[in-house]
Formats: C-alpha cells, sequence, structure tokens
C-alpha cells in the first residue's frame, strides 16, 4: 500500500492513535541537519527526524490507520523558524502531533473546536531567546495525498517540493499591526524554560 513494504507497513500500523504516533517520535533523535528533507521511509531507517520530517511521518502513519494525512504550517516572523504540525480530528475537535527539541511546541490533545484554537494554543510559547513572540499565521490543513505523485511517502530522495508548498500556499494572520506592537515579551522565567531542551548539537 502507498509502495511501502511490508515492515514498513507494521511498523505505521501499529500507530494506531495519535497518541502512539507522538511516542514514536519522541523516541526518534533530532535531526540537526537543515539540509535534509527525509521521506517518511528515510526516517523510519535512520531514526532521526526534525519538525517537518516528523510531521510527514505522523502524516504518513496517520493515513496507513484510515486518516488524512493532514499538516499545518505555523509562520513567524523572519528572524524565527516556522514549525510543521501534523493536524488530527477526534470527536469533532482538532489535535495535532508535533517533534520539538523544546519542551513546548508539542503535542496537542484533541480539544480544540477549530484550527485556529488549535494553532493559538502554541502562541505565547513561541518566541525567541530576547522574548520577542514571534508566531504570526498559519496555513489551513494540507492534505499531503496531493503529492504521491513524487512518492512522498517512500522517496530515497529529499522531498522539498512539501516545504516548498507551505512556504508559498496562503496563510491566516493571527494579528493585526496594534496587537503585534502590544506583545509583552517572554518574561525571564518562560525564557529560561524555553531553554529547556532533549538532544544537545
Amino acid at each position: 500500500m502507498h509502495g511501502l513494504t511490508r515492515q514498513e507497513m507494521r511498523i505505521l500500523g501499529r500507530l494506531s492513535t495519535p497518541g502512539k504516533i507522538q511516542d514514536f517520535l519522541e523516541k526518534l533523535k533530532i535531526n540537526f541537519e537543515d539540509d535534509t528533507c527525509f521521506s517518511p521511509r528515510t526516517v523510519l531507517r535512520k531514526k532521526k527526524a526534525h519538525c517537518m520530517e516528523a510531521a510527514m511521518l505522523a502524516a504518513a502513519a496517520l493515513r496507513v490507520n484510515g486518516k488524512k494525512p493532514l499538516v499545518v504550517d505555523l509562520m513567524t516572523t523572519k528572524d524565527d523558524e516556522d514549525h510543521v504540525i501534523t493536524v488530527f480530528r477526534q470527536h469533532g475537535h482538532w489535535g495535532a502531533i508535533s517533534k520539538s527539541n523544546h519542551a513546548v511546541l508539542r503535542y496537542r490533545d484533541p480539544i480544540y473546536k477549530t484550527i485556529r484554537e488549535l494553532v493559538m494554543s502554541y502562541f505565547n510559547e513561541y518566541y525567541k531567546d530576547n522574548g520577542k513572540k514571534t508566531l504570526r499565521s498559519y496555513s489551513n490543513p494540507i492534505d499531503l495525498s496531493r503529492f504521491d505523485k513524487i512518492g512522498w511517502m517512500t522517496s530515497e530522495e529529499d522531498i522539498w517540493e512539501i516545504p516548498s508548498y507551505l512556504a508559498e500556499v496562503k496563510h491566516i494572520p493571527i494579528l493585526n499591526r496594534k496587537q503585534i506592537s502590544g506583545l509583552r515579551k517572554a518574561d525571564s522565567i518562560e525564557i529560561k524554560a524555553g531553554k529547556i531542551i532533549k538532544y544537545k548539537r
């Protein structure tokens, strides 16, 4: 199915709930390389992933288990890095699967009525070392099945087409200029907590 081997299908098939997918992602090492975009197949082989690669693996696992492979791009100011989450619905509410080396931009339980509500749950924890809050907009859920023609689940080559598409697709602003100008910076204890990481470079 989807070009996956039997072993790959067994691995992804066992990840039958969003919680199990998140637990699996937590066991993967962080990929500190910024010049890769591994397919789910490559992530399974190398056992490491950054947020984009992990989001695609999570989407593949959802798909194997009968769900849509949906991701959302969180866009920041130019001096910070975007983040990609895999989203799912349970009982009419949205949740998210997410891999981050930091303590905050992670899993969200399916308790949010809208994608905007879900995205806003990341807002106050999304800041730089100087306390500047940087999250500015988000995409609607993108169904990765639109990339089946490039074999996004099994490609042996980096699949830059997906992050490129996410960067160009329409994003919905979450703040106006007055709100941006009035933002309070994260304070010292928040900044200290935000520096907690799982893996050191």
